[in-house]
C-alpha cells in the first residue's frame, strides 16, 4: 500500500518536470534559427552599422555640449550647425 502512494506521488512530481523538459528542448530548438535569422538581418550590414554608430556620435556630442554650457540648445533655431 505505501509503495503504491510512494509511485503515485512519484509519478505525479515527475509529470511537471517531464512536460518543463519537453517544453524547454522545444523552445532551445528554435534557438538556433532565431540566431540565423538575426544574422541575416539587413542591420548586420557594416554601411549600416557605420552609419548608426556616427548617429551615436552626433547625438553624444550633442548631449555633451549640452551639458557643458547654462544655453537651453533645445531652443537653437532647427538648422544649426556644431
Amino acid at each position: 500500500m505505501a509503495a503504491a502512494r510512494w509511485a503515485l506521488a512519484l509519478a505525479r512530481g515527475a509529470a511537471p518536470v517531464a512536460l518543463g523538459l519537453l517544453l524547454w528542448v522545444a523552445v532551445a530548438g528554435g534557438e538556433q534559427d532565431r540566431l540565423e535569422t538575426l544574422k541575416a538581418l539587413p542591420e548586420a550590414n557594416p554601411e549600416v552599422l557605420a552609419q548608426r554608430r556616427r548617429h551615436n556620435e552626433l547625438i553624444m556630442a550633442a548631449l555633451r555640449e549640452a551639458a557643458q554650457t547654462e544655453e537651453n540648445v533645445a531652443r537653437r533655431p532647427v538648422p544649426w550647425q556644431k
